[in-house]
């Protein structure tokens, strides 16, 4: 690889005027550490000065290419003026990292550049290892010393405010630009935002269908590539379409050997993702062999193609996604449990729309703004429509069971239909009868495939019977023990009774069906 250094030209010392030694020159006379290229960083007031470095340089080593860059700064001390022209340059570089190794030299520069260069190599802004160089001891080399170097600045808290701003960037990239009120939201985001780009290990996003996983999975990608973690692109699979046979050459590829057959070969999406990020989209949805096989490569990073007896490495970032508990699918035997082990190092739980209900509003604004672009018209809401769609939203009666899949149909529903550009109030009141009666008719389906999970399908029950039974087990699945089940479910006639024993209130309406804990709260 190409040994790349960057570095400012020292005004002072590389005139020479300590005992000769001029660390810009000094820097490309070490045997053990030969450049390819120099980028010496500038202003225009001492352009000549850096035009001989350059020439004594070649003089002294002809294979080194020196680049003249020029950054001007009013003041080299300003720290807020240094990192930001630094962050600028870094900003526009081309970091070629598989063919360019690279250095930071900071000997030369003042120390607030010193400082700036650290944090920006720290943060991987630069991705560079720090050098300094030294002039000669007595009897030592005559070019002195070279060291890599690591700096203690903790002391220079006040320059992480550049950071902090960054990192609120980097929380709206993950957000989607939509702004939160939800702390547990933001605090997912803000630990999310630290793992994808301090760690490469697996992540596993988990929530309700339309919770936004996928979306999350593809901003993810995008943090990684700003922060250069990643190169590649996001291959995102949904791993209920790869069924039967076709599942591991979809996966792994196949080569001509599997079937014999010309035109058969097939790359695989795990070579598409070499590089990138590989989204495993429900991946309980996938076979066990195919788990096994996707263990593997997490573990090793090598597989075999179908049809080849030759190991092929793949280098990707994965990121996997479910909508129920991992713990839950292994027991039911849809997880393998190693690879459980294996996803469950960062886990993070994306909370319905529902428990973000706060967010509702801004993400109504913001998916308008969406089906305005594709519509090519503006759409607003009339006052007394915004008003009484939020409450609606808002009502803790209001399930949300698609989650923000429902909200965003829900949305473009209205700007459609917004001929003139207005949401009227009329067009919102027709709006919440169709989402009521779309869930009405969503939730008795549910509920005849939660009660047939519990009873035998020859149970012949009331409709009002079905209803309440449903929401009971609900309930039950969705508390820790009987009594946290019973707290919830008589929160108001417990308050009435001189004795609470909620408990036994719910085991026995669970007995009139020949229902029991054990057997609803799986």
């Amino acid at each position: 690889m190409r040994n790349v250094v960057i570095g400012f030209l020292g005004v002072q010392l590389d005139m020479g005027r300590r005992r000769g030694w001029r660390p810009s020159i000094q820097l490309c006379d070490h045997a053990d550490f030969p450049i390819d290229r120099l980028e010496l960083i500038h202003d225009q007031r001492h352009y000549h000065l850096a035009c001989n470095v350059a020439a004594d340089i070649a003089a002294l080593s002809p294979t080194t290419e020196v680049r003249l860059v020029r950054i001007d700064m009013t003041d080299p001390w300003d720290f807020q003026e240094v990192y930001g022209k630094l962050y600028d340059f870094a900003a526009n570089y081309g970091f070629d990292e598989d063919r360019e190794r690279y250095h930071v030299h900071l000997t030369t520069g003042t120390h607030v550049a010193q400082i700036c260069w650290f944090l920006l190599t720290e943060s991987r802004h630069v991705p560079a290892r720090l050098v300094q160089t030294g002039p000669p001891h007595e009897g030592g080399p005559a070019q002195g010393k070279l060291d890599v170097i690591d700096l203690d600045l903790a002391r220079y808290n006040a320059l992480q405010r550049r950071f902090e701003a960054a990192a609120r960037d980097h929380s709206s990239l993950l957000l989607g630009g939509v702004k939160t009120r939800c702390a547990a939201m933001q605090a997912l985001v803000e630990r999310l935002e630290l793992v994808a780009t301090g760690s490469d290990a697996p992540i596993l996003l988990l929530g309700e269908p339309g919770a936004g996983k996928s979306a999350l999975a593809a901003r993810l990608h995008e943090l990684k590539l700003v922060r250069r973690r990643v190169k590649g692109r996001l291959v995102h699979i949904n791993c209920a379409t790869l069924r039967g046979g076709q599942a591991l050459p979809a996966l792994f590829g196949q080569r001509r050997a599997a079937t014999g057959i010309a035109g058969t070969e097939r790359p695989g999406f795990l070579r598409e993702a070499d590089g990138g990020v590989l989204f495993l989209d429900g991946i309980d949805e996938l076979g066990h062999d195919e788990q096994a096989a996707i263990l593997q490569v997490i573990e090793t990073g090598r597989y075999c193609p179908v049809g080849s007896e030759a190991e092929v490495t793949a280098r990707f970032h994965l990121i996997a996604s479910a909508s129920a508990d991992p713990g839950a699918l292994v027991r039911e035997g849809r997880l393998r449990a190693d690879l459980h082990a294996r996803l469950s190092q960062w886990v993070f739980h994306l909370p319905p729309l529902r428990e973000r209900r706060e967010d509702i509003g801004a993400h109504l604004l913001a998916l308008i703004d969406g089906s305005e672009r594709q519509l090519g018209r503006r759409t607003g809401f009339n006052a007394d429509a915004l008003a009484r769609y939020l409450r609606f939203a808002g009502d803790p009666a209001t399930p949300w069971p698609g989650n923000l899949r429902d909200l965003q149909a829900s949305a473009h529903r209205l700007a459609v239909l917004a001929e003139r550009g207005r949401v009227t109030l009329p067009m919102v009141e027709t709006e919440i009868a169709a989402l009521a009666a779309q869930w009405t008719a969503a939730e008795r389906d549910d509920d005849r495939a939660l009660l047939a999970s519990v009873l035998p399908a020859s149970e012949p029950l009331d409709e009002f019977d079905r209803a309440q039974l449903a929401a009971v087990i609900r309930a039950c699945r969705e508390c820790p023990s009987l009594a946290a089940a019973g707290r919830r479910l008589f929160a108001v006639s417990r308050e009435e009774k001189t004795s609470q024993n909620d408990s036994d209130r719910l085991r026995k309406y669970l007995a009139r069906f020949g229902l029991d804990w054990t057997g609803v709260a799986q």
